[in-house]
């Protein structure tokens, strides 16, 4: 289908200007000057508008959707080991899959249009088949010597599941060693390993909590970070997520071995984690991107209130209001986390990039007088102004109408869930 999203305030790599967007086999043909030969199936108006690039979630579990504001309150062990550990036991696949259906409806309404997940790749892959959103799909691997049996079975069903799904335009891949504390070093040696032979980047959790460096410290001798380094799990091809609690020389590490790291500011709050150290990470070139983590710590996946957390607590942690500008904010949870999905055009809005691509409505009282948009998207947005959303160039949603969801029959399916798994 060819679109025309005419006379739109668009934020482009250098500013926002009013323009026309024209979209044709998925991409992106022009900005400004209509192509030779151009004819519009769709046209949409877009006066009173803004258009910018779908939001990156570069870190979450989405059916964990289901486990959302019934494990609150709690310290991080006592949250995991504690409560969601036990909950995950009883869920069944189907019940990843009404999940995952459920955070890609939030997601698509409040404008993210990708993300990285790590759960259950199966069910995943199916709800992305089904609505159109883009995804890299991850299992989340773990394992050792006191079990290998088990560890063995989730690498092999990583790889039967990426197998079985790969190819798809809106799907991609990932190895995930869940973190440092739940793979040993063999473990980890081969989950490396299998990545290097089949060409896979790596998802996985680093430095989240404190308890998690003292009891990497007590075991290996080191940092998290140095751990998965000298394991081969650090690449440029490497998604961390958290890095909460790292050194300078933690730091360098990742710098060097080129690692995209995703800061989760609220999630990292809820659980009392603390704040990573994003400022060091960015003036040592650390390439960041965002991701709201699980429902079950947020407790939402509505990109824009991490957007508003990430620019606004850095400035308040360094005694510095130019940390983390709207700007700067912005593309950390757009062209940054395309570039930890792996994917070279996305995340911006000019042509030949892929066709992802959110419309606000700018007619709501946070968001006038529209001053400065970018600062609007980042201090004023709640995510209710998004409209329509574009992934690879198909309408998955428009005036706020999902084209592919009954979201009736997955509210439903997912309050069944909850009283069977006893969430309430």
């Amino acid at each position: 289908m060819n679109i025309l999203i005419k006379n739109i305030q668009t934020v482009l790599p250098n500013g926002v200007e009013t323009c026309s967007v024209y979209i044709s086999g998925g991409v992106i043909a022009a900005v400004s000057d209509e192509p030779v030969g151009f004819c519009a199936d769709k046209t949409i108006d877009g006066a009173g508008k803004l258009l910018i690039p779908g939001l990156v979630n570069a870190h979450t579990h989405a059916p964990m959707t289901i486990f959302r504001n019934c494990a609150d309150d709690l310290l991080f062990n006592d949250w995991l080991f504690g409560r969601i550990f036990p909950l995950e036991e009883k869920l069944a696949s189907e019940d990843s899959y009404w999940g995952t259906m459920l955070a890609i409806m939030e997601m698509l309404s409040s404008g993210t249009t990708s993300f990285i997940d790590m759960y259950h790749p199966e069910e995943g892959s199916r709800a992305a088949e089904e609505t159109g959103i883009r995804t890299v799909q991850t299992r989340g691997l773990l394992g050792g010597a006191d079990d290998p049996e088990a560890g063995e079975w989730r690498l092999r069903t990583a790889l039967e599941e990426i197998e079985k799904w790969k190819g798809r335009d809106n799907i991609s891949f990932m190895l995930a060693p869940h973190a440092p504390y739940t793979c040993d070093e063999g473990y980890q040696r081969e989950i490396a390993a299998e990545a290097k032979r089949l060409n896979l980047p790596i998802n996985t959790h680093l430095s989240e909590s404190l308890a998690e460096n003292e009891t990497i410290r007590e075991r290996y001798g080191c940092t998290p970070t140095e751990l998965f380094d000298r394991n081969g799990l650090l690449t440029d091809t490497t998604v961390a997520a958290h890095c909460v609690h790292l050194t300078d020389s933690d730091i360098e590490i990742l710098t060097n071995r080129g690692v995209h790291v995703v800061t989760n500011p609220v999630s990292n709050l809820k659980l009392a984690n603390g704040v990573a150290p994003v400022m060091k990470l960015l003036n040592a070139g650390v390439k960041v991107a965002l991701g709201t983590d699980g429902a079950a710590s947020n407790n939402s996946l509505n990109m824009f209130k991490d957007l508003s957390m990430l620019t606004l607590i850095h400035k308040g942690v360094n005694h510095n209001a130019q940390a983390v500008t709207a700007r700067e904010g912005f593309d950390i949870a757009t062209k940054y986390g395309a570039a930890a999905m792996g994917i070279d055009n996305l995340g911006e809005i000019k042509p030949g990039y892929l066709a992802d691509l959110v419309i606000l409505n700018l007619d709501c009282p946070n968001m006038q007088p529209v001053n400065d948009p970018i600062a609007a998207i980042a201090y004023s947005a709640s995510g209710s102004e998004v409209e329509t959303v574009i992934v690879g160039g198909k309408i998955l949603m428009e005036n706020r109408v999902f084209a592919n969801i009954d979201s009736e029959r997955v509210v439903y399916e997912v309050n069944k869930i909850c009283e069977r798994i006893g969430t309430r």
